[in-house]
C-alpha cells in the first residue's frame, strides 16, 4: 500500500517526545507505518535493550537523526549481519506528526505528472481560443480582448497626407509601368464593354484649306491696324 498520502499523530505523546521516547512513540499499535513483525517488537516483548538489535537479523527501526523537540527521522532497514544493512524507508516526525518520506522515483513521478498536467491545461486553454475558417484560415479569438475593445472608445485615425516626393515617385513608377506594359483594352464610356486598342478608329486630321492671297493681305492689315490703334481725331476750326 502507498502510505505517502497519509499521516499519523497521537497528541498525548507530543509534550514528552525526546530521543529516548521517540521509538516507543513510533511503535504504537495504531501507527500504520509500524511493522509489528520487526525486531524492535521482539526486543520490546523480551524487555531487552536496543543494543541487541545489532545481533539479530530482520527488519528493524532506528533513530537516524534528532533535532529536539521538533524533528526526528526514523529509518526502516533490513539487517543482514552486524555490519550490513539495507535501507527500506525513512519516516520523519514534525511536531509529533509522522510522515513517510518519498523515494526518488516517487518525487520524479510527482514532478513529471505536475508538469504534464500544467502543459495539458495550457494546451487545452490555447485550443479554446483557436478558430479556423476555410476562407480566412486560422486566427485567435480572445474574449477578454473583445470585451476591452467594446469598452474602449474608438479613436479616429487621421490619415497622413502624402508628400510631394511620394506623389512624384508614384507617378513616375506608374508612367514607367504604362510604357513597359501598354493597355490592350480601353473603356471609352463607363458601363460599356472594353474595346481592344487595335480596333479603335482614328479620326482623320482636318486638311488645312487654301487661303487666297487677298485674304492674307486683309488679315495682315487688320492685325497691323489692331496693333497701331485707331487713327487720331483732328479738331475742326469754326
Amino acid at each position: 500500500d502507498n502510505l505517502l498520502g497519509i499521516s499519523w499523530v497521537d497528541s498525548s505523546w507530543i509534550p514528552i517526545l525526546n530521543n529516548g521516547s521517540v521509538l516507543d512513540y513510533f511503535s504504537e499499535r495504531s501507527n500504520p507505518f509500524y511493522d509489528r513483525t520487526c525486531n524492535n517488537e521482539v526486543v520490546k516483548m523480551q524487555r531487552m535493550t536496543l543494543d541487541h538489535l545489532n545481533q539479530m537479523v530482520g527488519v528493524e527501526y532506528i533513530l537516524l537523526h534528532a533535532q529536539e523537540p521538533i524533528l526526528f527521522i526514523i529509518r526502516k532497514q533490513q539487517r543482514q549481519s552486524p555490519t550490513q544493512v539495507i535501507p527500506l524507508a525513512d519516516y520523519y516526525i514534525i511536531a509529533g506528526v509522522i510522515y513517510q518520506a518519498p523515494d526518488l522515483g516517487s518525487v520524479i513521478n510527482s514532478r513529471v505528472l505536475t508538469a504534464v498536467h500544467g502543459i495539458q491545461s495550457a494546451f487545452e486553454e490555447a485550443m479554446s481560443y483557436c478558430r479556423y475558417h476555410p476562407s480566412k484560415g486560422y486566427w485567435w479569438h480572445f474574449k477578454d480582448q473583445e470585451e476591452r475593445e467594446k469598452t474602449k472608445p474608438k479613436a479616429k485615425k487621421k490619415e497622413e497626407p502624402s508628400s510631394i516626393f511620394q506623389r512624384q515617385r508614384v507617378d513616375a513608377l506608374l508612367l514607367d509601368l504604362r510604357q513597359k506594359f501598354p493597355p490592350r483594352f480601353v473603356q471609352q464610356k463607363p458601363g460599356e464593354k472594353p474595346i481592344p486598342v487595335d480596333q479603335i478608329k482614328k479620326e482623320p486630321e482636318p486638311v488645312p484649306e487654301a487661303v487666297k492671297p487677298e485674304e492674307k493681305e486683309t488679315a495682315k492689315n487688320a492685325q497691323s491696324a489692331g496693333a497701331k490703334g485707331p487713327p487720331e481725331k483732328r479738331m475742326r476750326l469754326q
